[in-house]
């Protein structure tokens, strides 16, 4: 554990911009070691607040373009005399946990900017295309001062809604021919989205995209809105041709306004405190109680019941339960 001196001038470092001392932030946030934890909990404590940076979460179905998307949107920003954070994160092998994160190498000129900085992390065995320490990776780069934090989910499926309990504002990407994504993606991430935006709509006549956009509208006309009066856009762009980047970006512009005058933001992040809160305490929790000896040994002993099929998962955790509790109350 770092002194409290070190934490301090640590702290300094990040909020003067050192990209260095953000970057080795975030690997300890990601850390899974106990005293690194420890360190991270100092840490994120002694951040400064005063700098609010918009959160954005942006997710898709794989291959609709969300890197190639992000590096123009990016380019974008900086253009407007902004910073710009990009966290990144990569699918993580369901076997060795491994990850390419490739996405740095997909947006090349972005990640040459020094008003820009792109971080990828590996999702491990969180699910949700987010990281477990994603929360946190924010708060450090809204200490370092970047104005807008944009964060990539794993483009993994319909459970990526989780990107909206971090972030102010979600956009969800489309790709033309939106019949088939829509049956892929379903209600649960859609209803999640402020702004619905059909990537890769190179020819605005293309029947396809144009397909999409009815589809899209349909599906909007059914879809309540997460964010008390806004009204759910949806846009096309094109990144291969460079069209609607400034559309969007100015849809991005008018919903931080419409958060920020309503006290929504401020109210959205409490409420994701306390759930953040409540998930970690459940983690917590669970990992304390798995480290007692006499309760480890017991799911160990249900665990080869269940293998040999004399216990259902039901009946298990019923029991399991049961044990937990009375050996608690000793």
């Amino acid at each position: 554990m770092l002194l409290p001196l070190q934490i301090e001038n640590w702290l300094k470092s990040i909020q003067s911009g050192d990209r260095l001392a953000l970057s080795k932030a975030i690997t300890l946030v990601e850390s899974h070691k106990s005293e690194d934890r420890l360190t991270a909990t100092q840490l994120m404590k002694g951040l400064s607040t005063s700098h609010h940076s918009l959160r954005i979460g942006i997710t898709g179905p794989p291959g609709v373009g969300k890197s190639s998307l992000i590096e123009h949107l990016g380019l974008h920003i900086i253009e407007q005399g902004h910073k710009l954070a990009v966290l990144s994160i990569d699918p993580s092998s369901g076997l060795t946990l491994g990850s390419i994160l490739g996405d740095k190498t997909r947006m090349s000129v972005l990640s040459q900017s020094d008003q820009a900085y792109i971080r990828p992390s590996p999702t491990g065995d969180q699910l949700g295309g987010i990281s477990k320490n994603t929360r946190e990776a924010i708060r450090l780069c809204e200490a370092a001062g970047y104005d807008y934090v944009i964060v990539e989910t794993a483009g993994i499926g319909q459970t990526e809604y989780l990107v909206s309990t971090m972030v102010d504002l979600t956009i969800l990407l489309h790709l033309p021919g939106a019949g088939d994504d829509l049956q892929g993606i379903k209600r649960g991430v859609m209803e999640w989205a402020d702004i619905l935006a059909i990537h890769k709509a190179d020819d605005p006549k293309d029947p396809k995209v144009l397909q999409a956009i009815g589809d899209l509208k349909l599906a909007m006309h059914f879809l309540e809105t997460k964010t008390s009066g806004w009204e759910r856009k949806l846009l096309t762009v094109s990144s291969l041709k460079k069209t609607g980047i400034k559309e969007l970006w100015q849809c991005i512009l008018v919903y931080q306004k419409h958060i920020i005058e309503n006290g929504y933001m401020l109210k959205g992040r409490n409420e994701q405190m306390i759930k953040a809160f409540r998930q970690i305490l459940q983690q917590q929790i669970w990992n304390a109680i798995i480290q007692t000896k006499d309760i480890a040994k017991h799911i160990g002993e249900t665990e080869k019941n269940i293998y040999s099929l004399n216990l259902t998962p039901e009946e298990a955790v019923i029991l399991t339960q049961d044990y937990i509790f009375a050996t608690l109350k000793k």
